[in-house]
């Protein structure tokens, strides 16, 4: 029989199992953000000396990625009072309506608990703000009105 039409095994044709992406540009990060990815990095090492760990690769593939996001992280001061930055709690009004977020890292984004990624394009528009100013956003001029700042 010839080569080509024998089967190793199964294993060959499954699909290859890639790292976690990593965003790109800075891993900014607030302290409570290096605190979590911190408390993510213990959890994944104790779940790895568990014996019991159900797929070792998948969580030795978290644990690099996590490892990574620690050792790149960098921790933004405070912006200034009243500028909105990395660790701002923003009050706006957008839309009739009136929000809040909190702008952090990447990885601390959790929108439904009202936390925003300095990435995302309404973080964007807020980084450099001040309570009264109206900003650009989503193509439209003067969109978003600054209410608040913490």
């Amino acid at each position: 029989m010839s080569v080509a039409f024998r089967r190793e095994s199964d294993e060959e044709h499954l699909e290859p199992k890639f790292e976690r992406p990593i965003a790109p540009g800075p891993n900014l990060v607030t302290p409570r953000g290096l605190a979590l990815i911190g408390a993510k990095v213990i959890e994944l090492e104790a779940a790895l000396a568990d014996a019991a760990a159900v797929d070792r690769d998948a969580v030795l593939r978290e644990l690099r990625y996590w490892h990574t996001r620690q050792t790149t992280a960098e921790v933004v001061p405070a912006p200034p009072a009243g500028v909105i930055g990395i660790g701002s709690r923003v009050t706006y009004h957008l839309a009739g309506a009136d929000r809040t977020v909190e702008i952090v890292g990447g990885d601390e984004a959790d929108p439904a608990e009202g936390r925003i990624g300095f990435q995302a394009p309404l973080a964007r528009a807020l980084i450099g703000g001040e309570v009264g100013e109206r900003v650009d956003f989503a193509g439209k001029v003067d969109a978003v009105e600054i209410i608040g700042v913490a």
